[in-house]
């Protein structure tokens, strides 16, 4: 494991048992909404999609109380976490499209809060060579937790039905949160005399950044990747997916399992892929991860339309997801790093963020659409998400090309 500061350590850890309670509700959300409260794919789709809209403001302001003297990283995530609780527990209430948007606006403002600071902690912390295996780490927590939350919560929910329960697990998780940032985490900003007027023009400088708003572009793409991963395959494998010949259907433990085993191979490849992506520029490496979600894409194609071995397939998807999941993450975060000046760094690191928000309100409304429409349709949308990809690339390499030019 890398020499890290403790702190480093001490947060990844709390961030782990918060994401516990995210991997409860996150997988199992759109499955409870669409088949137990009875709403449409579409409805459900807009819903999660529109933490998106409040994500975008809770971002601003995490990237800018991040960079700011008088509130700091420390007091922002306390406030993520706060906000985060409360909306846990309106979505444990939800009984219909309002509530459930209400919810889900509340889910995107803690969301958009969090990682600006959270990411500016870790840089803070970190010296430029260590960043890459420091964001592994929080990365690891994240998915450790996540696979925990997953598994635990599809063994509730096929013993119980109690899908409720769920948020309120998710909702003490960032409660518990809330209390390792206050108790343990230091603030670790410290600004300079003239970072105060530098401030008042960080937005114009980021967004006069060339190289940044390429990546931006790249982001927004990735992001939106990541989104069908969480919020339209759970569904489309349970809607949409039978098992052999019998016809049965993928059951909610099952689809636990699956995107268990995902997450499982998540943590177990996490550092040695990093570690296996250092000799590379930041470009080449999200190149790599490019290429693994158009083949994961491609295997979830063939897990819809083959006749036998469904399971396997699913299976055989979601690992490849996991490759290109943990190859993207940390050297987007160690880029930002590079591109932002120190006094800034929470700006970039928002704006990097504000990609997230945006994903996220293209991504589930796609799916959700796609899986309205016939099943050949919903079949088809993974092989033109994999298609998508040529553009990626394209994008990448000429970022590279940037970004070498200004060296």
């Amino acid at each position: 494991m890398p020499q890290l500061d403790p702190q480093v350590w001490i947060l990844a850890i709390g961030r782990l048992l918060s994401e516990v309670g995210t991997g409860f509700t996150l997988f199992y959300a759109p499955i409870f909404f669409v088949n137990q409260v009875g709403l449409s794919a579409t409805a459900v789709g807009f819903a999660l999609g529109s933490a998106s809209i409040s994500g975008v403001v809770g971002r601003i302001l995490g990237g800018s109380f991040s960079d700011s003297q008088y509130w700091g990283r420390r007091k922002t995530l306390l406030l993520s976490a706060a906000i985060s609780a409360i909306a846990s527990l309106v979505l444990a209430s939800a009984n219909n499209f309002l509530i459930l948007v209400i919810g889900n606006l509340l889910v995107g403002l803690g969301q958009g809060l969090y990682w600006p600071a959270n990411e500016s902690v870790v840089a803070d912390l970190t010296a430029p060579a260590q960043r890459h295996e420091a964001y592994a780490v929080t990365r690891l927590a994240d998915n450790l937790g996540l696979g925990m939350g997953v598994v635990l919560g599809g063994a509730l929910i096929s013993t119980t039905g109690a899908y409720r329960s769920l948020f309120i697990i998710d909702a003490i998780s960032f409660v518990i949160f809330f209390g390792v940032v206050y108790f343990v985490i230091k603030e670790t900003y410290k600004p300079a005399l003239n970072d105060s007027a530098s401030a008042k023009s960080s937005w114009q400088i980021a967004l006069s950044d060339r190289r940044l708003l390429i990546y931006v572009l790249v982001n927004i793409i990735f992001t939106t990747y990541v989104s069908q991963l969480q919020s339209t395959l759970p569904l489309y494998l349970k809607n949409f997916v039978s098992l052999g010949a019998s016809g049965a259907e993928f059951t909610e433990g099952t689809i636990s399992l699956i995107f268990g085993w995902n997450l499982a191979i998540s943590i177990l490849t996490q550092l040695p892929v990093v570690r296996g992506l250092r000799r590379f520029t930041h470009p080449q490496a999200l190149s790599f991860s490019a290429l693994m979600w158009a083949i994961g894409f491609t295997l979830v194609w063939v897990t819809g339309v083959a006749t036998n071995h469904q399971l396997w397939w699913a299976v055989l998807a979601v690992s490849v997801f996991a490759i290109a999941i943990v190859s993207y993450t940390p050297s987007a975060s160690a880029l930002i790093t590079e591109l932002a000046p120190k006094s800034q760094l929470g700006v970039y690191f928002s704006i990097s963020s504000l990609c997230w928000a945006a994903g996220y309100f293209i991504g589930p409304p796609l799916g959700g659409f796609a899986l309205d429409q016939t099943p050949v349709f919903a079949d088809n949308f993974w092989l033109w998400l994999a298609l998508s990809v040529s553009l990626l690339i394209l994008m990448l390499y000429y970022l590279e090309q940037v970004l070498s030019c200004q060296d």
